[in-house]
């Protein structure tokens, strides 16, 4: 599953970040705020409408993520 999939609160461990095509500046930048594979991850807001943005927290560290960025991240349920 992706993380844009997971349900708020629901713990997770990263298992990859796809991208789009081999030089995806998003999945960089996303491997580099530290979503790489075995990290505990969560959602722990979503946006008023549409469920955009994802707050999302990873470690102790949370962040604001566009739905379309969370689908790169794929988890699975801790």
């Amino acid at each position: 599953m992706n993380l844009s999939e997971l349900s708020p609160f629901t713990s997770a461990v990263v298992d990859t970040v796809t991208g789009l095509d081999s030089n995806d500046p998003i999945a960089k930048r996303l491997r580099e705020l530290g979503f790489v594979e075995g990290e505990p991850v969560s959602i722990v807001a979503r946006g008023p409408i549409g469920a955009d943005p994802l707050l999302v927290q990873i470690g102790f560290t949370r962040f604001a993520l566009r739905r379309s960025e969370a689908q790169r991240v794929n988890v699975h349920p801790a």
